[in-house]
């Protein structure tokens, strides 16, 4: 249990420039709130001058720090590309990037997608001094974003990070009690197809692998180079044309991190389809996803990691006389590869990887307290499941895989 945060007073600088906000609270401000008052308390420990990385402890969150970026002094670079694995790149993968003709560029960084109220979102973890050169220059030139993210707190997208911010100011990364909570430092404008920012040292702390990196072209086409770079690293890495023209059709990864199921369910590429679902890995499908058939429910598809604890859960609810408060003829599946609201911005589902599922659907729509027998709920939990009534924009139909819980 997490000691409650200590009270403190908000301060805030929004830039008119564009949408960032900088939080020494995380409880936000609206458009036009004043400006960080003078003598403004800085993070606890203090900010670290060395390499190393330091954890101190404030406000109830525990801060990874490492070194002050300082002022912005380099140029501002285009954010023209993304490489992306589901595995570490190597030396050699490295190498062939900076090589490949017309990168001016490369940051690498850790990404992954991290599963909160529902959906996924891109959390990279990148040295802020480097990754804020990528940025919009309304985000790249506030050094107080940088510093905040560098002293242990994470830069979120403005209304993604509105609608995740939790009453002490921070967000969980991961849908697990467990799970490692930062504090919102900033609102601020990212790299596309990254939703928000955090420093190395939570990276390592997440067990994230450097499995990608940024790229500038410069004056030069992305689209050529991205072509090339494809021809230089295989089909087993992701590149992706970032803008102007997001290309959102390119082979893509799948990364999950954080916790027991990140590592149980594994990580596959995908290539979106114009009707928001996904076209997934058909290798990673053949190794993961099984159809079997459970208490209550009958067949269900779902990912091999997952059954054994649904089946206990559902076999758990038979024997405490509770079967009827499932409705078999209103399941909705399980294993259903698409993004949120079939909305690439919305990051993917994790019904994408077979670890929810949905029942009940009738009286447990989206916004509503939910109808579902509330014994069941907590049985559900006891086996490892997260409920979608639990959101800040309740989902009281969903249950998703949230801790690996072993049948006995």
């Amino acid at each position: 249990m997490r000691p409650a945060p200590r009270p403190r007073l908000l301060r805030a600088l929004l830039v008119a420039a564009g949408a960032v906000l900088v939080s020494a609270c995380g409880v936000g401000m609206p458009p036009g709130a004043p400006g960080t008052p003078a003598g403004a308390p800085s993070l606890a420990g203090g900010t670290p001058t060395g390499t190393q990385s330091a954890v101190v402890e404030a406000d109830g969150f525990t801060l990874h720090q490492v070194a002050d970026p300082g002022p912005l002094e380099d140029s501002l670079l285009s954010a023209d590309l993304l490489v992306y694995s589901n595995r570490a790149l190597t030396k050699e993968e490295r190498g062939r990037i900076s090589r490949t003709k017309g990168v001016t560029d490369a940051l690498p960084m850790a990404l992954a997608q991290v599963a909160v109220d529902g959906r996924t979102i891109h959390v990279a973890a990148a040295d802020p001094g480097k990754y804020r050169r990528y940025t919009l220059p309304n985000a790249a030139r506030l050094d107080d974003i940088w510093k905040r993210v560098a002293g242990g707190e994470i830069a979120v997208e403005p209304e993604l990070g509105k609608q995740l911010q939790q009453g002490d100011g921070g967000m969980s990364l991961g849908n697990s009690d467990t799970a490692p909570r930062l504090h919102i430092g900033a609102l601020a404008s990212m790299v596309p197809q990254v939703h928000a920012v955090m420093n190395p040292a939570w990276g390592r702390q997440l067990g994230m692998a450097e499995n990608a990196a940024l790229l500038s072209t410069g004056t030069n086409s992305p689209q050529v180079v991205a072509d090339a770079l494809r021809k230089a690293l295989g089909g087993s890495v992701s590149v992706q044309i970032l803008g102007p023209d997001l290309d959102i059709t390119a082979t893509q990864t799948a990364y999950l991190t954080g916790g027991s199921v990140a590592a149980a369910v594994g990580s596959f590429t995908y290539t979106p389809r114009a009707d928001g679902t996904i076209a997934v890995d058909p290798a990673w499908v053949s190794a993961n996803i099984r159809t079997e058939t459970v208490p209550i429910l009958g067949t269900v598809t779902c990912h091999k990691a997952m059954l054994p604890q649904m089946r206990a859960a559902l076999q758990e609810i038979v024997e405490r006389g509770l079967a009827d408060k499932i409705y078999p003829d209103q399941y909705a599946g399980c294993f259903y590869p698409r993004f949120i609201a079939r909305d690439p911005a919305q990051g993917l589902s994790l019904h994408s990887w077979g670890i929810a599922f949905d029942i009940n659907v009738a009286g447990n729509q989206r916004g509503v307290p939910g109808e579902i027998d509330r014994t069941v709920v907590q049985i559900f939990k006891k086996w490892g499941f997260a409920w979608g009534g639990d959101w800040s924009y309740t989902d009281p139909m969903h249950f998703e895989m949230a801790a690996v819980v072993e049948p006995r």
